[in-house]
C-alpha cells in the first residue's frame, strides 16, 4: 500500500514531496517512508501545504534518485511474490511513483499496473457511492505513510469482513 504527498498535480513539472509505503499483511510492520528534495522550481503553496512542510524546508530532504534507489532495494527485499501497488487514489499515486522510478531508475519494481482501493471497496458493497475510509483505524493525517497504513487497515478488513480473497 502507498501513499504519496506532492507540492503540485503531475509529475515532472512538480514534485514528489514525500511517499510511504506499507507491506500488507497481518503486522503491517515493514514500511518505508521518505522525503524527496524537489525536482522544479514549480510548486503550488496550497499543494504543498497539505504536506505540512515548507518549500525551504523541502529543500533539504533527500536526493530523488538515492530515496527511488532505496525504494526499489526495499521492494526487493520485502515482497516475496510480483509486488502490487495498491494506493487509495491510485490515479495520482502512481503516476508520481511510476515517473520517479522511471526517471531516476530506469524501470518501475511494480510494473505497468496499480490497484485502486476505493474501486475495489465499491465493488464489494456494490454501490458506486460508498467509501471504504471508515474502516481505518490509523488517523488520515498527509503523513504519506500514516495514510498508506490507514488504507493497509481497511484493505484487512475488507478481507476480513467480505472474505476477498486476496494472496498477501
Amino acid at each position: 500500500m502507498v501513499d504519496i504527498e506532492s507540492d503540485g498535480p503531475i509529475p515532472g513539472d512538480f514534485s514528489m514531496i514525500s511517499f510511504g509505503a506499507v507491506l500488507v499483511d497481518d503486522h503491517l510492520d515493514k514500511t518505508f517512508y521518505r522525503k524527496l528534495k524537489p525536482i522544479s522550481d514549480n510548486f503550488i503553496p496550497g499543494a504543498l501545504a497539505i504536506s505540512g512542510h515548507s518549500r525551504e524546508e523541502t529543500m533539504t530532504f533527500d536526493d530523488p534518485k538515492k530515496v527511488m534507489d532505496d525504494f526499489a532495494i526495499w521492494i526487493k527485499e520485502t515482497c516475496t511474490d510480483k509486488p502490487i501497488f495498491i494506493a487509495d487514489n491510485n490515479g495520482f499515486d502512481w503516476m508520481f511513483i511510476c515517473w520517479y522510478f522511471h526517471h531516476f531508475t530506469g524501470t518501475n519494481p511494480f510494473g505497468y499496473s496499480s490497484q485502486n482501493l476505493g474501486s475495489l471497496y465499491k465493488g464489494i458493497v456494490k454501490n458506486t457511492s460508498k467509501t471504504f475510509k471508515h474502516l481505518r483505524r490509523t488517523k488520515h493525517t498527509h503523513n504519506p505513510l500514516d495514510d498508506a497504513i490507514g488504507n493497509a487497515e481497511a484493505l484487512l478488513t475488507i478481507k476480513k469482513e467480505f472474505g476477498l480473497n486476496i494472496k498477501f
